[in-house]
């Protein structure tokens, strides 16, 4: 298959969204972190906790939407302790991210490690499946590419128009921007710099968590350490390729996961005769120099990463 048909596919694009869709989740939790002024480097964790929280809710008993909402409540959680000690305490950012991260995945081994202390394999449960819309589904190339996701894709692409309509059209998306770019101006108008910032994180560590419960109750059926790989690091560097902007972070996630679609299917065509690892690297290389081309332009919130205390100047 040449390179053009692998473009042209509509698996290819299809495979391309699904791998996206973590990334969109968490890219976005990203973002509305790092828009209040504050980084949230405990992404990886949180995608880990997500995970494991709504796999565990769901083989527990629970139906899948309420094992999202135990997912999203789990990387609050996290989010809470991280605002705490970044917002009103004005802890660096980056140790206490980096806190989060070892902390959450550590919590979530030790209770999967807890809860089923001798099972070889992880148990499996009944995830989301694809949606199949009448008429839709049917619509060449747009068919099975938007019509024959699973829910969550939907929902992640539902989140990326929401958080783009409060960021630009509400009062409290206005406040979220002003809070991230000259915090002082919101304290004078009344308006509670600690109660802006510690929401936002704690709402973008929640979509965060939902990008971990999509690799265990949609992608795959079941939790295993590791499954993370990296991806909310990745999900760092896109929201500096998007510029923090909603819809760049979407074409960013895209991007991505187009890339990571690209490299399986060009493995399968030439990967006798080229190391499997130069594949495995492919997708991180060109979003690196994707990352690179867009940063210097890149607008970021002037009060990212600086502590604000109330009566100080």
């Amino acid at each position: 298959m040449e390179i053009l048909d692998i473009l042209l596919s509509e698996n290819f694009w299809a495979a391309a969204l699904r791998i996206a869709t973590p990334l969109i989740f968490g890219v976005l939790g990203a973002l509305i972190c790092e828009k209040s002024g504050v980084l949230n480097l405990g992404i990886e964790g949180i995608f880990a906790a997500g995970a494991m929280a709504g796999w565990m809710a769901v083989w527990l008993g629970a139906d899948l939407w309420s094992g999202l909402f135990f997912a999203a409540l789990t990387g609050a959680f996290f989010g809470l302790i991280h605002a705490i000690l970044t917002v009103p305490l004005g802890l660096s950012q980056h140790v206490s991210g980096l806190g989060i991260t070892m902390f959450a995945t550590s919590v979530s081994y030790f209770t999967y490690r807890t809860a089923l202390p001798e099972v070889s394999s992880p148990p499996r449960i009944e995830p989301f499946q694809p949606l199949d819309i009448p008429i839709l589904s049917d619509i060449p190339f747009l068919g099975p590419v938007l019509f024959q996701q699973t829910a969550m894709t939907w929902l992640a692409l539902f989140l990326v128009a929401l958080v783009w309509w409060v960021y630009n059209r509400t009062p409290l998306g206005q406040a979220l921007r002003a809070v991230g770019d000259n915090p002082d101006s919101v304290d004078a108008q009344g308006l509670s710099v600690y109660g802006l910032r510690m929401g936002a994180i704690v709402a973008g560590s929640a979509c965060m968590a939902l990008g971990g419960a999509f690799l265990t109750m949609s992608a795959f059926d079941a939790f295993f350490f590791g499954m993370v790989n990296g991806r909310g690091w990745i999900c760092i560097a896109l929201v500096i390729f998007a510029s923090w902007r909603p819809g760049k972070a979407l074409l960013g996630a895209l991007l991505f996961g187009a890339f990571d679609a690209f490299q399986v299917r060009l493995q399968t065509e030439v990967g006798a005769f080229v190391p499997s690892q130069v594949f495995l690297m492919a997708p991180y290389i060109l979003s690196i120099i994707a990352l690179v081309i867009v940063a210097r332009r890149a607008e970021y919130p002037r009060a990212l990463l600086t502590p604000w205390f109330k009566g100080q100047r």
